[in-house]
């Protein structure tokens, strides 16, 4: 649960720096946001999950 809200929150942050310095404007944001939080309720969270998961797990074992 940790690395997930981590994982929110950093990416919230980069989302909001690309929007601030103009290399994303806000509706192809928010249309990305808007198709991540529908993804989130498909059959492939939890292979995404699996998957991040596995990469923090390598990061944090280096």
């Amino acid at each position: 649960m940790a690395v997930s809200i981590s994982a929110v929150v950093l990416l919230g942050i980069v989302v909001l720096v690309l929007i601030r310095g103009g290399s994303v404007r806000l509706l192809p944001a928010l249309a990305c946001t808007g198709f991540g939080f529908f993804l989130a309720s498909t059959g492939a969270a939890p292979v995404i999950t699996d998957a991040i998961s596995a990469v923090t797990g390598w990061i944090s074992s280096i």
